[in-house]
């Protein structure tokens, strides 16, 4: 292989799932201006991914074809550009690539100084390429939405998080569990321990009448529903709410935004709050100190080789795994 080129995985039109990745080789990208270019050790999948792919973005994203895919990476970065103050060849680093360009599936990739972050020696690059969309969502729902302090202070709050253990469910437990919080989670039944290890009061099955009913063992109302699941009615959750209670859709639909626009116009006391992550390098700063002091963990469903992406995709696409879907390169 030549020095310039390198192993990427990607797709050229929409659909196909994991039969449509195709293996190539291609120009190594050059960093410009604010940007580095990371040698990349580890990428994460979200379901994001896949759902670009099967057009549920169209005509948004992908901004054009052929298209690699993927945001979440963690490497050893190789080259720096030119307006570049923060980091230096041969520093480990976390980043976030744009979800329109994209980029993670392959050795090389560039990403923006502006969301990047150092990675310490505690934390692995799997760990830190977990973290990004996954932990970042679950940072805004939990202290941003939820309005819950990472450090213990403030009002108790009884919050449900669904599908917690999941990508994004799995961090919004430990985070919320730093919080003056009383969490009640649901998952399916082979996961209940894990789930409880994470900090977790109470853990439902999904597939029990309880579970279907999100009713808290304990009789909770809940002030938050961290919602990671899909297909669950209002009708479901607003019996089980406090006075003020609300629900935040991490992956809002058309039928969810309607929701919110009526209880917004009626003023009602409950309501369906919609997050679309907004990335910061403070918060993934935040994010890496966490793992770094051992306060949270990226927990990995599984790892894969750059050669056997299609195994990793698959496995995504099939949402079930028990935290992160990890590839490397």
């Amino acid at each position: 292989m030549a020095a310039n080129l390198m192993r990427a995985v990607r797709y050229s039109g929409y659909g196909g799932g994991a039969a449509g990745l195709e293996h190539v080789e291609v120009p190594v990208p050059a960093a410009v201006k604010d940007e580095v270019l990371v040698k990349i050790e580890a990428a994460s999948l979200n379901p994001v991914d896949w759902k670009i792919q099967k057009g549920m973005l169209c005509p948004f994203l992908p901004r054009k074809f052929p298209h690699i895919p993927v945001s979440d990476v963690a490497g050893e970065v190789v080259d720096v550009g030119s307006e570049v103050k923060d980091f230096k060849v041969g520093d480990k680093v976390v980043s976030m690539l744009t979800t329109s360009k994209g980029g993670g599936l392959a050795e090389y990739a560039v990403a923006k100084e502006n969301l990047t972050v150092s990675r310490p020696a505690e934390v692995s690059a799997a760990e830190g390429a977990g973290l990004l969309i996954a932990g970042l969502t679950a940072h805004q729902a939990v202290t941003q939405v939820a309005g819950v302090n990472l450090d213990g202070t403030g009002s108790r709050k009884s919050i449900l998080i669904t599908a917690a253990s999941g990508g994004v469910g799995h961090y919004a437990v430990q985070l919320a569990k730093l919080g003056n919080t009383h969490i009640t989670a649901t998952c399916g039944a082979r996961n209940i321990d894990f789930v409880k290890s994470l900090g977790a009061d109470e853990v439902l099955d999904y597939k029990t009448p309880d579970g279907a009913a999100l009713k808290s063992p304990s009789g909770q109302k809940y002030d938050v529903v961290i919602h990671c699941a899909t297909a669950v009615p209002w009708s479901i959750f607003e019996p089980n709410l406090s006075t003020n209670g609300k629900v935040i859709e991490i992956t809002p639909t058309f039928s969810a935004m309607l929701t919110f626009a009526k209880h917004k116009l009626t003023f009602s006391k409950k309501q369906l709050v919609p997050v679309i992550v907004s990335p910061k390098k403070e918060n993934m700063e935040c994010l890496v100190g966490l793992v770094k002091e051992g306060k949270l963990k990226t927990v990995i469903d599984s790892k894969h080789p750059l050669s056997k992406a299609e195994e990793a995709w698959a496995k995504c696409i099939d949402s079930h795994a028990t935290g992160k879907i990890i590839i490397e390169p």
